[in-house]
């Protein structure tokens, strides 16, 4: 009997495994190969990047600083960098990466972001280093303090086109995906952040090379107002309206011809006209005629045609346009000009001019409302010749008037149409915007006739639910803290002058607060401190408003909160704030809809 034989597979099977372990061998060498690759590349590509970054923020401060050269010099050296990062993140090997689902994704998001650098760098500020010459801000002053419109009319055109390409920019980069991974989605932020200045900033240039030759009389004289707002006594555009000026331009030389104070303009013969809406909210407090009521409401145009329809009827004068600051702008004006000084030899600085305007001088003048409101007067008109020659630092100079603006201390309003809407566009005109937005603008008016406001504090805290229905429950938080402490202060101060009838203790803030709500929405409650506030209702371009009074005893808080009823809007949540003496900390819990 016989047995059949069975043939030995084992050498084949080890052969095999062999092959499969060199294979994955081989396989794991180039993945790590490859990994450390990419880290090179990572590495490499990320110092080009912050180089890239660092080089266009030191380009934009020269550019501001007036330092031609190095504006160049920077924007060329951010080319240059931003090219090395793209070329590190378009390598084949980092393009092989970044299309693996999921994991690839921070290598895409990185390799978008290489390529916004790139396109900052080479279409932003290479050619906004070549306009430096032309609209260097210290170039554009001559020696008999005119600005040269002509400059910045030429260089329009070509800031427009990279206005908007900055713009296009950041719009990819805020598409940009921040990915799963920590880092990436944080250099995103960073780059999002120097784009959104960059661009800004880009888009300011452009807009005042549109505003400025015209405002500036390039096309014949220009006249305007020049309101000083006072918010030791609050009204909704800021405060009081107290010393005025009346300014002319022309061929680029600003002039101050008129300069007084609120008790020298006369009301009107006949008042201007802003129609039903207007007239139905605020007719009642006479602000076409009385022109401590000239700004109740928040929305600056239509101060500004009051102010203008005031002073044309009493000088005869045609005027252009208005312009409202506050002591606290102008403090921002004079660090940057440097101090004035008054005929007596008083120094006033940025420092100072604050607490003079606002609050000493009401003590120190307290027996002599004469005296005290020559005394503003002077400071007021030393400060503006010291802006209108074009004294200082130019590069300050523009950085105090942009604080000014986004802090809504500096307000300006024109009466050509085109010039106004490039005004709204740039944040200039405070207005209550109309918008469907979500919206929460709260402000106070001064309704005891003293400066009590100089010493108010405000927390305003605005809270929305979900965007899961049609509308949603909100709520807008007022904590008001009046800061009087010493009740020895003059009652022009702390009385109550406005309304002695009320007989209110020394040192109590009455005031009139409103909001301003989301278009659309209805306001289901007001309470002070939890108890029901007493209100009247009513619109205001397109914004339910809700008006109530409240008192703060001195240096106590009191709450003020509103309940709301707000359709789910889109976009996001639009707060102005009112520009009073205090900087108030303001919370947004507003979740933003598509």
């Amino acid at each position: 009997m016989t047995s059949a034989t069975t043939p030995e597979p084992a050498p084949r099977r080890r052969s095999r495994l062999r092959w499969w372990l060199l294979g994955t061998f081989v396989v794991l060498v180039l993945l790590v190969a490859a990994a450390l690759y990419l880290g090179f590349l990572a590495a490499t590509a990320k110092s080009s990047i912050d180089s890239a970054r660092g080089h266009a923020a030191s380009a934009q401060r020269a550019f501001l600083a007036g330092d031609t050269d190095k504006a160049v010099r920077e924007a060329d050296a951010a080319v240059v960098a931003a090219d090395a990062a793209k070329g590190d993140t378009h390598n084949p090997v980092w393009s092989a990466a970044a299309a693996i689902p999921w994991l690839g994704d921070p290598l895409q998001s990185v390799q978008e972001m290489t390529d916004s650098v790139d396109a900052l760098a080479t279409d932003v500020l290479a050619p906004t280093a070549e306009l430096a010459g032309v609209i260097n801000p210290d170039n554009l002053r001559s020696a008999d303090n005119t600005i040269n419109t002509a400059a910045l009319a030429q260089a329009q055109p070509q800031l427009a086109v990279i206005a908007d390409r900055a713009e296009a920019i950041q719009a990819d980069v805020t598409s940009t995906d921040g990915s799963w991974f920590g880092t990436v989605s944080d250099a995103r932020t960073q780059l999002l952040d120097q784009l959104t200045e960059s661009a800004r900033f880009i888009r300011g240039t452009d807009t005042a090379a549109q505003l400025l030759p015209p405002m500036l009389g390039a096309n014949g004289e220009r006249n305007y107002f020049f309101g000083f707002q006072t918010p030791a006594e609050s009204r909704p555009t800021g405060g009081l309206l107290g010393a005025y000026g009346v300014v002319s331009a022309e061929n680029g030389r600003v002039n101050v011809d008129d300069l007084g104070t609120n008790a020298e303009i006369d009301a009107p013969a006949n008042p201007v006209d802003l129609g039903e809406e207007y007239d139905y909210n605020y007719k009642y407090s006479r602000p076409y005629t009385d022109i401590r009521n000239s700004n109740i409401s928040a929305h600056f145009p239509y101060a500004a045609q009051i102010w203008m329809n005031m002073w044309q009827q009493q000088s005869g004068t045609q005027l252009d346009g208005a312009v409202a600051l506050d002591p606290v702008a102008l403090s921002y004006l004079l660090d940057a000009t440097g101090p004035v000084t008054l005929d007596s030899g008083q120094k006033v600085s940025g420092d100072d001019v604050t607490e003079l305007t606002l609050s000493t001088s009401y003590q120190q003048f307290a027996n002599n409302n004469t005296a005290r409101k020559a005394y503003l007067q002077e400071i007021a008109q030393k400060s503006v010749s010291a802006l209108t020659s074009m004294r200082g630092n130019t590069s300050k100079v523009l950085e105090a008037l942009g604080r000014s603006v986004h802090e809504q201390r500096l307000m300006v309003y024109s009466a050509d149409e085109k010039e106004q809407q490039l005004l709204v566009d740039a944040g200039l005109a405070h207005e209550v915007a109309e918008t469907t937005a979500p919206y929460a603008n709260v402000v106070v008016g001064n309704l005891a006739g003293n400066k009590i406001d100089y010493y108010l504090q405000r927390e305003i805290t605005y809270k929305a639910g979900s965007c899961d229905s049609d509308t949603r429950t909100s709520t807008v938080e007022v904590k008001f803290t009046n800061n009087v402490t010493d009740l020895s202060l003059p009652p022009y101060v702390i009385g109550s002058l406005g309304n002695p009838q009320l007989q209110l203790p020394n040192g109590t803030n009455f005031s009139a607060v409103t909001l301003y709500g989301t278009e659309g929405a209805t306001i289901d409650s007001a309470t002070i401190d939890g108890e029901s506030m007493l209100i009247a209702v009513g619109t205001e371009r397109g914004h339910p408003f809700a008006t109530g009074q409240i008192q703060i005893p001195p240096g106590e808080t009191v709450t003020v909160t509103y309940q709301l009823t707000e359709p789910t809007s889109a976009g996001e949540p639009v707060v102005p704030v009112q520009p009073l003496v205090d900087d108030p900390e303001v919370t947004v819990d507003v979740p933003v809809c598509e």
